[in-house]
């Protein structure tokens, strides 16, 4: 919401001399999100007068039309003679009043005006648009043409309302009210302790027999609806520049005098209007739920297909309106046209005025289903005050007889669901206990009031809640009220004191380890939305009953070309990285952990749960049924250097290997050793694949995947080739590594260190020939590394040799050389019997 400092001066007698800034800081304290204050004119500098154009010469022989124009300023030039100008804009012609800046002006972003020579003439200042004034676009896209009435020589600055300050406030969805002028000026009121001149306490007539017949078929969409009729309006008249320098500063292009009145209203009182060209409506004006199929075209000229849950507004054709949204084409108020013949002006003349009260859901609900947010829609969804509509209505018809021409009909039309006021109960301390300080109950009552309420009672408050906010309906509500208005910053403060606890889970503390054990081996978080759309598995190449497109749909997705939640981190990650690179990051190794979402298809419809109560075991279960499987994963992408070059040496490109030992440094943090093996598995390379699995209660279980991602994907993507990943099941992993990891046991008795080379057919694992050693070698084995792997004739054709270091070490005694070889030879004769691994040599 921006609300004009000169425009809320007009509600609040705020201090002389009181800056935005000043008025910010009040708003602030009071609760209200004042982001910014926007200086408008700031480094402006006359001369900037009202000119009358006297000639205009068109110049030839230019690749864009350029005129040569002489105006009239007055005295503002010093010498009361016309003024000479160059100017390229269409839309104005002779004897138009313009706005003209003059040399030694300053123009916002520190544009100096001075006499220069152009297109062959000396132009002696410009004639302006509203862009170039800081004004914003009128909708004309060209020179500011005046009202003829104003004199030339006039200062523009001051007619056109130049220099002003602007608060830009960020309205929570509870403070409805404060998305109009009104609103921030009753706030403004109490944060200065002045009295409000409140808009809406103006007269209003009776609703009587005679005005314009409404019908409201769902009382309980709307409430109350408000219709006054004005006739005889000039369809020439348009609107002042006060009114169209209004809309403007706060964000809203002018448009129409009608339609600028209605949005000045909305505006200023927070109450959504509409008007309607009386001429064009057939019959009573009604308010119902749309019918299945029904179709409206909207002011945006877009035909919707309604949804029977919207509410529409109609006449005898149809729908005419969405409700609190936007309103239909077909009764859209006319644009004056001229007769070419007779010269004649034709346009709306009478208007229906619309102000009522809908539901805020419903129009919440109908604003996401089409897509169509606008200002009126915030205001209803957020909650209007529904007794602000007959004002609202007044308001209008007074501009309008006012500024066009127009007469008020006698018909006043007002349909009313009857309804009490809001009253909330409260103990006269409460807002004390919440706040854990003392306030007293005559500063709880004064405070109450200030906002609008009335409130009686001693101990016990009874207090009724003011029209325009609905967010006030519990006790909570009134105490957050005076605790604000008394100010957060008079609060004690003091340290909560936490319960006894036993500290972290299991599972919490394997999840930190694990992100600093990544973060140790040079990765970086990357946590990431988990949103997917079904273009990304078609870049992975997923086979089409592949489990992971199975997603569960958002039913309000924040985009829609991402509607599910992810079966994978991958994509996510993936996504990162490609953001990283575009921005000229090249080496890089992301990690995240994270839920990921499974549906097995035999998910529940989940319970509507009670909000007066907590819900029983039974109802909890039945959700806990209904939602999809959520493991937690660990996901790493890398790509690019996995050490850099320098004078240190060469470097070393991240690859599937890295890949890989990044699932091996997530499962030693749970106390796992990994079984690698090879694999085809989408999205990686058939041939650097590997299938990571661990022994989860007594059987080898796949728990992951690393690897080099395949070609394909990495061009569909975007991605640089030979870009590596892994992703782990953390549940699994730790339910492998059982309750409590166990630390290394460390000997003080030296290690013995043998080596030994195996020669094996090509298409055996060397994880196979790795288990087959340790089981032989005992439990002397203290590790064991591949440390090299050859192929060549010297071992044969479809034959490879894998070289292994072993050492031994026992706890308790230094190893003879017997017991050494014993081992190792233990070791490779477990090898052969397992792969028919042989050593190299023999």
């Amino acid at each position: 919401m921006r609300a004009p400092l000169s425009w809320l001066r007009e509600y609040v007698e705020l201090p002389a001399g009181e800056t935005g800034r000043d008025v910010q800081a009040k708003l602030i304290s009071a609760g209200l999100e004042v982001e910014t204050v926007e200086q408008l004119g700031a480094g402006l500098k006359g001369p900037l007068v009202v000119g009358k154009v006297l000639t205009i010469e068109e110049l030839e022989g230019f690749k864009k039309p350029i005129r040569f124009c002489t105006v009239d300023v007055g005295d503002a030039n010093g010498t009361g003679e016309p003024q000479e100008i160059v100017c390229g804009a269409r839309n104005f012609a002779v004897g138009d009043k313009v706005v003209v800046v003059l040399p030694g002006a300053v123009l916002p972003g520190d544009f100096q005006i001075a006499a220069r020579k152009t297109y062959g003439k000396t132009s002696h200042g410009m004639i302006c648009s509203g862009e170039e004034l800081g004004m914003g676009d009128d909708g004309s896209h060209g020179i500011i043409v005046l009202p003829p009435e104003h004199e030339a020589g006039t200062d523009a600055i001051e007619l056109l309302e130049l220099v002003d300050e602007v608060l830009d406030i960020a309205v929570t969805p509870d403070r409805g009210y404060a998305l109009s002028l009104r609103g921030v000026a009753r706030e403004a009121a109490i944060a200065y302790g002045v009295s409000l001149r409140d808009p809406a306490l103006i007269d209003v007539p009776a609703p009587n027999a005679f005005g314009y017949p409404v019908k409201v078929a769902d009382p309980v969409g709307c409430d109350r609806f408000t219709a006054r009729t004005v006739t005889g309006l000039d369809p020439e008249a348009r609107s002042p520049i006060w009114l169209q320098r209004r809309l403007q500063k706060v964000g809203m292009r002018p448009i129409s005098l009608a339609v600028d009145i209605t949005n000045y209203v909305m505006f200023e009182l927070g109450q959504p209007l509409h008007a309607y060209d009386r001429s064009r409506l057939d019959g009573p004006i009604g308010v119902r739920r749309a019918l299945p199929g029904e179709k409206l075209t909207t002011l945006d000229d877009v035909e919707r297909t309604l949804d029977p849950e919207d509410l529409v507004i109609t006449d005898n054709s149809g729908a005419i309106g969405l409700a609190g949204v936007m309103g239909g084409a077909n009764t859209e108020i006319a644009a004056p046209a001229t007769d070419p013949e007779t010269g004649a002006v034709s346009g709306t003349t009478e208007i229906v005025i619309e102000a009522a009260h809908f539901a805020p859901v419903a129009i919440a609900r109908a604003a996401r289903r089409h897509k169509l947010a606008s200002e009126a829609s915030k205001r209803f969804e957020r909650g209007s005050d529904p007794l602000a509509t007959s004002a609202a209505a007044q308001r209008a018809v007074d501009l309008l007889t006012g500024l066009a021409g127009g007469t008020a009909d006698a018909g006043v039309t007002e349909v009313v669901s009857p309804s009490a006021p809001r009253t909330v109960s409260m103990a006269a301390d409460h807002p004390d206990r919440v706040a854990g300080t003392e306030y007293g109950r005559e500063t709880v009552v004064r405070r109450l009031q200030e906002i609008g309420c009335d409130v009686y009672g001693s101990d016990e408050l009874i207090v009724t809640v003011p029209s325009w906010r609905p967010d006030l309906a519990f006790p909570n509500d009134l105490a957050e009220e005076v605790i604000r208005l008394e100010g957060y910053e008079t609060l004690p403060s003091t340290l909560p004191r936490p319960p006894a606890g036993r500290g972290l889970t299991a599972s919490q503390r394997l999840r930190r380890r694990v992100g600093r054990a990544l973060a140790g081996a040079g990765y970086v978080e990357a946590p990431s939305y988990p949103f997917v759309g079904a273009e990304v598995f078609d870049h992975f190449g997923l086979d089409a009953d592949d489990p992971r497109r199975r997603t569960v749909i958002v039913a309000n997705p924040l985009s829609d070309t991402e509607p599910g939640l992810r079966t994978t981190l991958l994509p996510g990650l993936l996504a990162t990285l490609r953001r990283n690179l575009g921005r000229g990051a090249h080496d890089l190794a992301l990690f995240e952990t994270g839920l990921v979402f499974r549906p097995t298809g035999d998910e529940t419809v989940p319970p509507r749960l009670p909000v007066d109560r907590r819900p029983t075991d039974e109802e909890i279960a039945r959700l806990q049924e209904a939602l999809p499987g959520q493991p937690r994963r660990v996901g790493v992408v890398l790509s690019g250097a996995r050490e850099r070059a320098g004078w240190w040496g060469a470097g070393a490109p991240a690859t599937w290997a890295d890949a890989v030992e990044a699932g091996r440094t997530v499962a030693r943090e749970a106390g796992v050793e990994l079984i690698v093996r090879q694999d085809q598995h989408a999205p990686y390379h058939p041939g650097r694949c590997a299938a990571l699995y661990a022994v989860v209660d007594g059987a080898e279980t796949l728990v992951g995947n690393a690897g080099e991602l395949h070609p394909r994907v990495t061009k569909a993507l975007g991605l640089p080739e030979r870009t590596c990943a892994m992703e782990l099941d953390l549940d699994q992993v730790e339910r492998a590594g059982g309750a409590r990891p166990t630390g290394p046991r460390v000997s003080t008795f030296p290690v013995a260190t043998q080596d030994v080379a195996l020669v094996v057919d090509t298409a055996v694992p060397a994880a196979d020939v790795e288990r087959a050693l340790r089981e032989g070698a005992g439990e002397l084995l203290e590790s064991l590394r591949l440390f090299d792997i050859f192929t060549g004739e010297q071992i044969g054709e479809g034959r490879k040799s894998l070289a292994y270091a072993l050492r031994f070490r026992a706890p308790d005694r230094t190893l003879t050389a017997d017991e050494t070889t014993a081992a190792r030879e233990a070791a490779v004769a477990a090898a052969h019997a397992s792969t028919g691994a042989v050593l190299r040599g023999a």
